[in-house]
């Protein structure tokens, strides 16, 4: 039975209710006394109880395929941001076999809402990285709800780059709202740093597979987001600024955040069309936090197959393609008849 149910899918679970409500008449015993009690047949009731939940499972199937093939993009936000939805944490814990995490920027200190280390994936040596919002409040708070400091991209610039080194390819998850726009971090430079981030992803000399788990959110992701293989899964969200934030900027109404949805054109569906990111990962039925497992199977397959193409890549092949996938991105084209606006003349 799925907990922290969304609006959307409380349908789903009123339907888990009944079952859990039949499985346990079918397992406690309850029914058993209820037929001694009765006069009734018990194999001819427990077969009448378990017809009804065959039927309650498939009619349960049919509406979550019915449910999440029309999902809005303001409900794929939702579900992009589940609190039961994987994180770095688990994807490292379901997908490697070895994990060391390194600490620090050797500048200022350890930002905790980036995670990085040594890890193997499927006997493969890798530099993984990515954005950890924690679980419980404690940790939420430890690791500022994954918005990541100056000194976070900071590390992240030194893992990559000791990776580099090594000859390692790169493997980031990418999950935040936003990067921590407080003072503290003003001061030190947030700006600078994910911009330097970019530039050091950008020109990198090993191969950089990036994943978006939930939230791809704004400068926070596109800090951590330069990769030669962009996957996301299929009801993550891609965009220059959340929802509610666009909301309050066009019409000054938070509220509007599902109409800010629809045009940010924030889905994987959008961002793969748009020409964004190169996979759309699928989630098992339902979304990733239902099952994180099944999850992580279908991002270790898919970033395994990156890392396999990227490895036929020289250095040389590696930057130039990812220098023309970047170039690439926001190309546009007039129509035959030139443009004219002020005087000018726009030749596209």
């Amino acid at each position: 039975m799925l907990k922290n149910a969304l609006d959307f899918e409380k349908p789903i679970a009123e339907l888990d209710a009944e079952m859990v409500s039949i499985q346990a008449q079918l397992q406690d015993g309850g029914l058993e006394q209820w037929c001694r009690d009765h006069g009734r047949d018990y194999a001819a009731e427990f077969a009448k109880l378990d017809a009804g939940l065959q039927q309650l499972k498939r009619d349960r199937e049919r509406l979550m395929k019915d449910i999440f093939s029309k999902l809005t993009p303001w409900e794929k936000t939702q579900v992009a941001r589940h609190r039961d939805r994987p994180h770095t944490v688990d994807m490292i814990r379901l997908l490697c076999e070895d994990f060391l995490e390194l600490h620090g920027d050797r500048q200022y200190a350890d930002d905790a809402a980036i995670l990085g280390g040594i890890a193997r994936i499927a006997g493969r040596d890798v530099l993984v990285l990515g954005h950890e919002k924690g679980r419980d409040l404690k940790e939420k708070v430890r690791r500022n709800y994954g918005s990541a400091k100056p000194e976070g991209y900071r590390k992240a610039v030194r893992l990559m780059k000791l990776a580099e080194r090594a000859r390692k390819p790169v493997v980031v998850f990418v999950d935040t709202s936003a990067a921590d726009s407080s003072l503290g971090s003003e001061e030190r430079g947030i700006s600078e740093a994910i911009a330097k981030a970019m530039e050091e992803m950008a020109m990198l000399k090993t191969p950089t597979v990036v994943v978006v788990l939930g939230e791809g959110g704004s400068g926070g992701a596109i800090g951590l987001g330069v990769g030669d293989r962009i996957l996301m899964l299929e009801h993550a969200i891609y965009s220059v600024i959340p929802p509610e934030g666009c909301a309050n900027i066009l019409w000054r109404d938070a509220a509007k955040a599902d109409q800010a949805a629809d045009a940010l054109k924030l889905t994987a569906q959008d961002a793969l069309r748009l020409g964004v990111i190169d996979e759309v990962l699928p989630e098992p039925l339902g979304g990733a936090h239902r099952s994180p497992e099944l999850t992580a199977l279908a991002v270790k397959d898919a970033v395994v197959a990156a890392l396999d193409t990227l490895a036929e890549l020289s250095c040389e092949d590696l930057l130039r393609e990812r220098y023309e996938k970047f170039r690439r991105m926001g190309q546009w084209s007039l129509p035959d008849a030139p443009l004219v606006a002020d005087g000018l003349t726009a030749v596209g």
